[in-house]
């Protein structure tokens, strides 16, 4: 199907011919019917045959500050900026509310796919787990491809094979698959269950700005409001919380529609 001889096809997978030319791989993507993400994965892998980093890359690296700065700029709007194993280099407040557990490690080693796969909340807090879990498997996997010799992800990846046998297993599958924004339902103990849309920005270095957005006037966006209030001053227990936080913005009642009666949500 790809025009190639299977002597020259079994010297590619045995890795005895690293230069193919871009036809070769237009040729093989087209036959084994790959996806956008998938074919850009394959040209990857190709450069880095040829291709090697003119410097080392650094194991974990300092946010931007101007990255920072727009952490501030977005709240209560939750936000963080990660590198590209998906290490939380720096969060908001409100990120860390809606994340909830991921205080619990120490800050050097909180990373999102780490917090999904191995801390117990995550499972609460991601109602869809699986379709996350997935996600940032496939996402350093594409990683890998763009950045074959990071230390970075491979201190990721080798903790999670030894931690998780369910990451081991979506590892071994190869999956690829560029994140890109996607509408996410989370559930939280002080706000309860609303739908946030992701949103991200990467920098020419790598970095991303993640942020969990909610069109203005909707019950997804008041919980972002109440969000921002929890930890002000106001428990982070269910109806309690909701409580005082209406207490401190009689006005969240109207814009949300919530009648008072002792048992209703926002």
């Amino acid at each position: 199907m790809a025009g190639l001889s299977v002597d020259y096809y079994i010297r590619l997978e045995q890795g005895r011919d690293t230069n193919p030319s871009l036809a070769v791989l237009d040729a093989l993507a087209a036959a084994l019917r790959l996806s956008q993400d998938e074919r850009t994965h394959l040209y990857d892998l190709a450069r880095a045959v040829v291709a090697r980093p003119s410097r080392p890359v650094v194991a974990r690296a300092e946010a931007r500050a101007g990255l920072v700065l727009l952490l501030e700029s977005v709240r209560p709007t939750p936000a963080a900026v990660m590198d590209q194993p998906s290490n939380v280099l720096v969060a908001n407040a409100e990120m860390l509310r809606l994340l909830d557990g991921l205080t619990d490690f120490p800050v050097a080693e909180r990373n999102l796919a780490r917090y999904v796969f191995i801390h117990p909340a995550a499972r609460r807090v991601f109602e869809d787990w699986d379709g996350i879990a997935k996600d940032c498997v496939a996402h350093l996997r594409t990683v890998q491809g763009r950045e074959p010799g990071s230390p970075a992800l491979t201190a990721v990846v080798a903790g999670l094979c030894g931690e998780s046998a369910e990451f081991a297993n979506l590892w071994a599958h190869y999956d690829v698959r560029t994140k890109r924004g996607a509408a996410r339902v989370f559930r939280h103990p002080a706000v309860g269950r609303f739908t946030l849309t992701s949103e991200i920005t990467t920098a020419p270095d790598g970095q991303r700005f993640v942020v969990f957005q909610a069109a203005p006037g909707g019950p997804d966006h008041d919980a972002v409001r109440l969000l921002g209030m929890v930890g002000d001053g106001v428990p982070e227990d269910g109806q309690g919380a909701r409580d005082e936080q209406r207490r401190q913005d009689p006005g969240l009642d109207l814009v949300a529609g919530v009648v008072d009666d002792g048992d209703s949500r926002p």
